[in-house]
């Protein structure tokens, strides 16, 4: 099964906010997925963005591929740094 990082589209009409969830690539948007691994709410000022890192190094070693918009949010956090990190360990 191919996974996916992804955004999932939440909130109120003019007022969203995401949860970042691992998926099947066959699922839609807001369909079914597999584990929620964080939350982000560009709504507010600053934006809040929280990612348990440990979920998502996990997936990431699994073979999850991130969408573009997940995977710059997983640079602010210094996720795709440590993943990086320990793909040249191996």
């Amino acid at each position: 099964m191919a996974t996916k990082i992804r955004l999932k589209r939440m909130g109120a009409k003019k007022n969203p906010f995401y949860r970042v969830v691992v998926a099947d690539t066959r699922a839609p948007r807001n369909g079914r997925f597999i584990e929620e691994i964080g939350y982000y709410d560009p709504s507010t000022s600053p934006a809040t963005l929280n990612i348990d890192e440990e979920k998502a190094l996990g997936w990431l070693a699994r073979g999850a591929r991130p969408s573009d918009t997940v995977k710059s949010l997983l640079r602010k956090v210094g996720v795709m740094e440590k993943h990086a990190q320990a793909q040249k360990v191996r």
